[in-house]
C-alpha cells in the first residue's frame, strides 16, 4: 500500500453550505501532509470524514486501505485523532486517563498500564502523571492529549490544529514529537493555522479553499510557483534609505519598499544579489543586514486564496457546524 490515506471526489454539504466540493488527496505512507485552508474551507470535514465521524455525500475515502463508510470499525482500529481542543477527563490524572484508555482499547490491564507508563515517559509527562488533568498547563494537556491518540498504537494519526493556543516553547515541544513519531513510520494529516508549522513538519502540502483542492505540492514547490524572490537590505545608517531605493530600483529593475528601515526589491535573477552588493559598496554605503529570500508560505497562502489563515474569536471551525 503507497498511500495511507486517499480520497476520491470527497464531498460533504451542510444545508446549503458546501464543505466538500469533490476533493482528491493522497497521503504517503510514512510521510506528513500539512492540509491548509481559510476558516470555513473544509479542512476539519475532510479530517471527520477521514476518522469516520461524518458520512461523505459522494465520493470516497480510504484510510489504511479500509472503506472509512464500509469498513469504519478496521478504520478506527488503526488511526489516532487529536482534534483543535485537549479531550483528555480533567477529572482525572493523566495516569489515569492513559489507563482508562488503554482498557476501552481492550488491552489488558497490565499491558494498559505499561503503554500508559512507557507514554507519559516519552511524552515527559512522568511528574506531573499523578495530578489532575485540571492543574495542567496549556502545553501539557496538549502532550498528554498526543499521548492518549498513540495508546493503540495507531499507524495513521489525524492532528485537527494541534498546537492551537500553545505558546513558542510548546509548539516546538510537540514538533519534536510529531517528528519523532514520522521517524518511527508513523503517517501523519496535519491540519494548521499556521504556516510556519506547516513549512517545518509537512512532506507536503494540500491548500482547500471553498471545499476545493486548489493547491497540491512540497512547501518548496509551492513557493517556487510565486517565482520571484525578494532582496532585503538594512543600511548601517538610516540616512542611505533613500540612495538604497535608488540604487536597488535601478539595479533590479522593479520598485522597491522602505519599511523599518529595510529595503525590499523583488528579484527575478539571484545574479542581481552581486550586481546591488557591488553599487551599494560604490556609493559608500555599509550594510548592516542583506538578504536574498524567495517566498513566504504565507505569501503563497495568500496568493493563492486571497484571505488571512487567522482564526476569529469565538470561531469552533468550521464549514457548516449546526
Amino acid at each position: 500500500m503507497t498511500h495511507a490515506i486517499e480520497s476520491e471526489g470527497l464531498a460533504k454539504r451542510f444545508g446549503e453550505t458546501v464543505a466538500l466540493a469533490g476533493v482528491d488527496l493522497h497521503v504517503p505512507t510514512g510521510s506528513v501532509l500539512g492540509l491548509l485552508g481559510p476558516n470555513g474551507a473544509g479542512k476539519t470535514t475532510a479530517v471527520r470524514i477521514f476518522a469516520t465521524l461524518l458520512l461523505p455525500d459522494a465520493g470516497r475515502a480510504q484510510v489504511g486501505g479500509f472503506d472509512v463508510v464500509a469498513d469504519a470499525h478496521r478504520v478506527r482500529s488503526i488511526i489516532g485523532l487529536t482534534g483543535q481542543y485537549a479531550s483528555v477527563d480533567e477529572k482525572l490524572t493523566g495516569w489515569e486517563n492513559l489507563v482508562l484508555l488503554g482498557r476501552l482499547l481492550d488491552l489488558p490491564r497490565a499491558e494498559a498500564r505499561c503503554r500508559a507508563r512507557d507514554l507519559l515517559a516519552q511524552f515527559q509527562l512522568e511528574e506531573a502523571s499523578g495530578r489532575a488533568v485540571a492543574t495542567y498547563s496549556g502545553g501539557m494537556r496538549r502532550r498528554l492529549d498526543l499521548a492518549a491518540s498513540l495508546v493503540g498504537r495507531p499507524p495513521i494519526l489525524f492532528l485537527d490544529e494541534p498546537t492551537t493556543g500553545l505558546d513558542p516553547r510548546g509548539r516546538l515541544e510537540l514538533w519534536a514529537l510529531i517528528r519523532q513519531l514520522v521517524s518511527e513510520g508513523t503517517t501523519v494529516l496535519l491540519t494548521t493555522q499556521y504556516l510556519d508549522e506547516a513549512d517545518q513538519l509537512a512532506d507536503s502540502i494540500a491548500v482547500i479553499d471553498e471545499g476545493r483542492l486548489i493547491a497540491r505540492g512540497s512547501p518548496e514547490e509551492l513557493k517556487a510557483r510565486l517565482g520571484a524572490q525578494s532582496l532585503l537590505v538594512r543600511p548601517a545608517r538610516s540616512e542611505d534609505i533613500g540612495a538604497t531605493l535608488s540604487i536597488l530600483k535601478e539595479v533590479t529593475g522593479a520598485e522597491p519598499q522602505a519599511e523599518d528601515s529595510t529595503v525590499t526589491a523583488a528579484v527575478s535573477d539571484p545574479g542581481l544579489l552581486t550586481a546591488a552588493v557591488c553599487r551599494l559598496e560604490e556609493a559608500g554605503i555599509t550594510i548592516a543586514e542583506l538578504e536574498l529570500r524567495r517566498p513566504t508560505l504565507d505569501e503563497v497562502f495568500l496568493a493563492l486564496t486571497s484571505r488571512v489563515p487567522e482564526r476569529t474569536p469565538g470561531d469552533h471551525e468550521e464549514e457548516g457546524c449546526p
